[in-house]
């Protein structure tokens, strides 16, 4: 083979693989805008309705007895600490339950970020119902700020009797949506 064929061989799978990259990339980002819509959509994040059935819910079954443990998850791309407080607790289904979650900014600028949760396993995720969340809206941080965010939630009794141990994990990305908007305080967390 020539080197003219060579380098332009070497020029196409170049192309493909930045075109595979630069795919991977936009597919990232392109994961919080969904995750809003898919929200919108089906009401999951509207916080009034969450809590009206969390309170209506709240009987808890003390008879039984729910390990939820905590994860968070950070991607390649960004700088931040993010971790929850408590690894796990245990809880009855039914009643209201409170975590924190820590993040601090080290991207050296302000930014925006969004919270995406995962509840595994996933028969789980029908009964996980969180009332308030830090993943329900994007979160501003100044340069070098941290703080605590809180998840409140209520397991529905009905969930099946072989679970008895739900994960609850969050990825946490930057949101450049959101670049430039203008930094407010965070609302004040309720307490209980």
């Amino acid at each position: 083979m020539s080197t003219a064929g060579a380098n332009h061989a070497h020029g196409k799978l170049f192309l493909k693989l930045l075109g595979i990259a630069l795919g991977s990339f936009a597919f990232g980002y392109a994961l919080v805008p969904f995750y809003n819509v898919l929200c919108s959509i089906t009401g999951l994040g509207d916080q009034t309705a969450l809590a009206k059935r969390a309170v209506a819910v709240e009987q808890p079954d003390l008879n039984r007895t729910i390990t939820v443990d905590f994860m968070a998850e950070l991607p390649g791309v960004g700088s931040w600490a993010f971790k929850p407080l408590q690894r796990s607790i245990e809880i009855h289904p039914g009643k209201l339950y409170s975590a924190q979650y820590f993040a601090q900014n080290l991207t050296g600028m302000d930014v925006t970020a969004q919270a995406v949760p995962n509840i595994s396993p996933s028969k789980a995720a029908a009964y996980f119902h969180k009332t308030e969340c830090f993943c329900f809206t994007p979160q501003r941080f100044a340069k070098g700020e941290s703080r605590t965010m809180p998840v409140r939630f209520i397991v529905d009794p009905s969930l099946p009797s072989y679970l008895d141990r739900i994960t609850l994990s969050y990825m946490f990305y930057d949101d450049s949506t959101h670049v430039g908007a203008k930094l407010e305080a965070p609302p004040a967390n309720r307490r209980n």
